[in-house]
């Protein structure tokens, strides 16, 4: 979903990026040129993370997520930008934790087909890693509110109508900020399910706003922030098997022994 999403902003091309090439000191005629170029390699990188997944592909993933993310505060948009986008290069980094990284070239390039067992301490390892892909991506996002002052969550919240609650915008977005980063930090310990499914309702209605607000390209905005929506549900699975583990320290319930099977 990231990848494609994004790839087809990119394919479509998009203002907002133009910024990005000047880091390189690339024109706008090149970048409006190269941005179809990059959107199709992203959409190819999507679909074959879907179809054929590989660790060499999900490393690629990850530091080619890591790279753009950089590229917001590069051009003077701030870090908390690539805070929030801790699920573009986390997410890639998760599958690569979840299959092990490769002992030889043949087995970083070999398609993955099953999942492996995981002992309690990779899940572990692949919890707290979701936990704070989930923590960076709510902070990162609230910091835009109280912190940055984003103009364009206005207009989103315009959009939805919460002008009619006869407070000033600018606080109603500066409360949500705060919340967000109250639930970034909650998510660093927070062991009920219901939590992790709030999270991923949340983000869906608050980047569902990019529909509402009837923006360019919007439709692809929303796909291509499936890893927020996504990281919350993952880091519930995750601690739910963990929880599951015999010698992870969690009670485990009685189960009987089959009947076929001496008691002595």
């Amino acid at each position: 979903m990231e990848f494609v999403g994004h790839g087809a902003c990119g394919v479509n091309t998009k203002a907002a990026w133009l910024p990005y090439f000047h880091v390189f000191a690339i024109s706008d005629a090149w970048a409006w040129t190269l941005m179809p170029l990059i959107g199709s390699i992203d959409i190819a990188l999507g679909l074959a993370a879907l179809l054929s997944p590989r660790r060499a592909l999900f490393l690629y993933m990850a530091v080619w997520g890591c790279f753009t993310a950089l590229l917001r505060p590069a051009a003077g948009e701030g870090w908390w930008e690539f805070i929030e986008r801790a699920y573009n290069y986390g997410g890639p980094l998760a599958l690569l934790l979840l299959h092990g990284f490769g002992h030889d070239r043949k087995s970083w390039f070999a398609p993955l087909k099953t999942v492996p067992v995981l002992s309690v301490e990779r899940k572990r390892t692949l919890l707290w890693t979701l936990r704070v892909i989930v923590a960076l991506m709510l902070i990162g996002h609230g910091g835009f509110g109280p912190v940055m002052g984003k103009a364009n969550l206005l207009l989103f919240y315009q959009a939805a109508g919460l002008g009619a609650l006869g407070l000033p915008l600018q606080m109603i977005r500066a409360s949500l900020g705060f919340f967000e980063i109250g639930l970034g930090i909650l998510a660093l310990s927070a062991t009920r399910p219901a939590f992790f499914i709030f999270i991923c309702a949340w983000k869906l209605a608050s980047e569902s706003l990019f529909l509402v607000a009837g923006t360019t390209l919007g439709c692809w905005e929303v796909v291509e922030r499936g890893g927020s929506y996504v990281a919350p549900l993952a880091a519930l699975l995750a601690m739910t098997l963990l929880k599951s583990s015999p010698g992870s320290g969690h009670r485990q319930p009685n189960v009987p022994l089959p009947a076929r099977v001496s008691r002595k």
